[in-house]
């Protein structure tokens, strides 16, 4: 089944909130992104043709947004900030731990697929650095302990199936809503 076909109703929903149908494309990015595990070339293309782009226009916003993978990733993408407020409260030197104890290097993803350590510029929470954010979700104050921590309570919920809601469910809700919405009008 195609992104376009398993997602039609997402789609229709995400296109009637917006008043210009272009405007829908950062959300639907996700939902092809979810799709196809990143914004593969099939992905950009299935986007832009639905929203009547050139694929070059989302390939621009897949490199330009740090939310949009242009290479498979792993479950959880932890995004260390590493930009100079946080690099001068230890951020350089937590990336080393990370790395070290999964066993990969920055960009690079588990052998089993779980994790994705990418570094990234501004979080916007540099009193609160080392601080990653993994799946949307930021974790600050970080230390060895307490990533240690982190990464057990992944590995179970990822064991057990039950990650926390991702941006895709609330993409697919905010969608739904738009249908209750035109009913209701």
């Amino acid at each position: 089944m195609t992104f376009t076909e398993k997602y039609a109703a997402e789609i229709e929903g995400i296109i009637a909130r917006f008043p210009h149908k272009k405007s829908a494309v950062l959300p639907l990015m996700h939902l092809a992104q979810h799709h196809y595990g990143y914004m593969s070339d099939e992905a950009m293309r299935e986007v832009a043709a639905i929203l009547d782009l050139d694929p070059t226009h989302i390939l621009s916003l897949a490199g330009f947004y740090t939310l949009y993978y242009e290479e498979p990733v792993g479950k959880y993408v932890l995004e260390i900030c590493n930009d100079l407020a946080c690099a001068l409260r230890g951020a350089d030197q937590f990336v080393e731990m990370a790395c070290g104890k999964l066993g990969i290097g920055v960009d690079e993803t588990t052998a089993d697929g779980l994790f994705t350590i990418k570094t990234v510029m501004c979080l916007a929470a540099c009193d609160r650095a080392p601080m990653l954010q993994c799946n949307l979700k930021f974790e600050e104050n970080l230390d060895e302990a307490k990533f240690d921590a982190l990464l057990a309570q992944w590995r179970e919920q990822a064991a057990a199936e039950t990650i926390d809601t991702s941006v895709v469910e609330k993409i697919t809700a905010y969608a739904k809503d738009s249908k209750q919405l035109a009913v209701s009008s």
